[in-house]
């Protein structure tokens, strides 16, 4: 069970060590009132610790609450362990060597039962730490027979960091090394704690425990998020619910208290991988699905029911933010940190404002309108238009009607008529397999329309894409003279007919075509989350006209097309979208938390060129940038040398 492991490293020892040296300063009752207890990587307070020792029929409840049959059982009772150790240290500390003494005789009973758990591999390794903890609870035990506080608190952290040290072991060996479930496992501890605070009735200490989790959150939601997107949405959903319950004036304990419990139990069944997939995953795809003009819609409907006197329905509409929030928290992040920030605060804010007994409603409108403010130019930056889409296919329509036209001039002129029909049916072939392809690549992708799944193919698509435009954009620019591109032709066709070999005709042709088709194909699919239907429809529209237009214009009528401006203009759009996707497929990658975001407020945000504030788009948009001016530059100067050759 290393997947659910409570992990109490040095950091235990040295809170403990902290406790040892607060204790020769204790003047009275209030030593360790602010001694932290380092629990799961989570600062445990003096409180928490002994909440247990205070209100253990809470603190049981509170984990039976959370527990799951069976596999659950045994990570229970390692869980169970460390509670009693930790409150009988504080019990001493505070010279409660009688109160310490019960506590560690409930240890000795779980002690005892968790000595029947069988680990499932290392089992000397774990047989020797067992042998430790019983030296380390015999002392102890001994010890605590005199009265010798000092004695009593150093036997206790010997037997603290014995604990530890087993449970580390064999939760370890137990089960795999994921990290969202590791992540969820430190913010148990403090979960419940807050729970046994609400429980009984302790809101300043539940708040107090609240914050810590909020604060931890920061750290943990990442892996999370990247491991299981249901799971990650839930828990955003459940934190904020309980923060506007807690916000609330009169405060909905009831409602915090189920939703904390929700959470706790979420935490235990995810981080020991028995969780039920079936509902979170279909909230997952229903959250996932959530835009930012979406989400901007919703707000401006609560502004709506808000001035309309309708409190009840604008809380809802905030709920229904919430839940699908997380869908595009990380494109508001990486955009403009400032804004995700403040939204983040904003929501529970003015949900709290909704839910309050009356109704504030003229903060909740304010509070609203400025959610709306910043997310309005968020969603004015984050789309293509018909004139890209329309560019992609005129650029990669024009390059196959030129080697089409090329193909069947170079077979008319060898007088080979059987050619030209080989050629055609090539050609045909290649159009129906790009269909085709088209048709499985998007079915793919709609497969993985949910959570970051889909943001992560498309930054994958999108790099697929720049990859080759930039092999694309340098064999147009090396075609860009017409010796060049009548020494390409003739290498393709003039072989073939040399041969005699039809089939060669037919195989070259398809094989134009379909390049160009899933090229295509790739581009669109890079460019589809980010463009209106309309907009993708109505420039692949206008792309076909113009090239039907071209294509009997040139095929039919032998127009001739100035090759070398042609080319040279078509690699300068070419490299305008290489830029451009590569910022945006970095971007989605980073959405999808599949690669790390580090912003910097000095970068330029231009979403015409896909620029962001983050070193990871910046810094290989400037590399490719200088790439593609060096190779234009080149290439001018090797065009103008072989023009030069050529005249004289």
């Amino acid at each position: 069970m290393r997947l659910l492991r409570i992990t109490l490293p040095l950091r235990i020892t040295l809170s403990l060590l902290v406790g040892l040296i607060y204790s020769f300063s204790w003047m009275g009752g209030g030593l360790f009132k602010h001694v932290d207890y380092v629990f799961g990587g989570r600062g445990l307070a003096f409180e928490e610790t002994t909440a247990y020792a205070s209100g253990k029929a809470s603190y049981a409840s509170a984990a039976a609450a959370s527990a799951v049959p069976q596999k659950s059982a045994k990570t229970d009772q390692l869980h169970a362990l460390l509670p009693p150790v930790g409150s009988a240290l504080v019990e001493a500390g505070q010279g409660k060597l009688e109160d310490a003494i019960r506590d560690v005789s409930d240890f000795q009973v779980l002690w005892q039962q968790a000595g029947q758990l069988k680990p499932e591999q290392n089992a000397e390794q774990i047989a020797g730490l067992i042998t430790t903890v019983n030296d380390a609870l015999t002392k102890v035990q001994d010890v605590l027979k005199g009265s010798d506080a000092d004695a009593a608190k150093s036997a206790l952290a010997d037997l603290a960091r014995a604990v530890n040290a087993y449970v580390e072991a064999f939760q370890s060996v137990e089960g795999g090394s994921d990290a969202g479930r590791k992540a969820a496992t430190r913010l148990l501890p403090d979960s419940r704690s807050s729970l046994v605070a609400m429980q009984n009735g302790d809101w300043p200490l539940a708040e107090r425990t609240y914050k810590r989790i909020v604060t931890a959150w920061k750290g943990t939601e990442a892996p999370i998020r990247k491991d299981h997107f249901g799971v990650y949405s839930q828990l955003e959903k459940q934190m904020s619910l309980i923060r506007i319950a807690m916000q609330a004036e009169p405060r909905k304990e009831t409602q915090a208290i189920q939703q904390m419990n929700e959470m706790v139990t979420l935490l235990t069944d995810y981080s020991m991988g028995t969780l039920k997939d079936g509902e979170l995953d279909k909230e997952a795809v229903n959250a996932g699905s959530a835009s930012l003009a979406d989400l901007l819609q919703l707000l401006e409907k609560v502004q709506q029911q808000i001035q309309a006197g309708d409190s009840t329905g604008a809380a809802t509409g905030m709920e229904q933010f919430i839940v699908a929030w997380p869908s595009v928290e990380g494109q508001v992040q990486i955009s403009s940190p400032a804004s995700y920030t403040a939204i983040e605060n904003e929501m529970t804010e003015a949900s709290g404002y909704l839910v309050s007994s009356p109704p504030n409603t003229s903060k909740a409108t304010v509070v609203v309108s400025r959610m709306i403010e910043r997310l309005e130019p968020l969603t004015e930056t984050t789309s293509y238009t018909a004139w890209d889409a329309a560019l992609i296919l005129l650029r990669e329509g024009l390059e196959a009607i030129l080697v089409l036209a090329a193909l069947l001039a170079y077979a008319k002129k060898s007088g080979q008529v059987a050619a030209r029909r080989w050629i055609w049916a090539g050609a045909g072939s290649g159009l129906l397999l790009s269909v085709g392809l088209a048709v499985v690549l998007t079915l793919l992708l709609a497969a993985a329309s949910s959570g970051s799944t889909r943001e992560m193919i498309e930054g994958y698509t999108g790099l697929a894409a720049v990859v080759l435009m930039l092999t694309v954009g340098q064999w147009m620019h090396n075609k860009s003279n017409a010796r060049s591109w009548n020494s390409y032709v003739e290498r393709q066709v003039g072989g073939a007919l040399a041969r005699g070999s039809l089939w060669s005709l037919f195989a070259v042709a398809g094989l134009a075509i379909l390049r160009e088709g899933a090229e295509t194909t790739i581009f669109y699919i890079g460019m589809a989350p980010s463009i209106q239907l309309s907009q993708l429809f109505m420039g692949v529209g206008i792309a076909l006209v113009i090239l039907v237009i071209l294509a009997i214009a040139i095929i039919q009528f032998s127009v001739r097309l100035p090759v070398r401006w042609f080319f040279l203009t078509a690699t300068l759009l070419i490299y305008y979208l290489v830029f451009r996707f590569l910022g945006e497929s970095i971007h989605a990658l980073q959405v999808s938390a599949t690669l790390s975001a580090h912003v910097a407020h000095e970068f330029p945000a231009l979403s015409w060129l896909g620029m962001y504030p983050t070193w990871e788009t910046f810094v290989p948009q400037m590399v490719v940038l200088v790439y593609l001016v060096f190779s234009l530059v080149r290439t001018e100067k090797r065009s103008a040398r072989d023009m030069s050759s050529t005249s004289v």
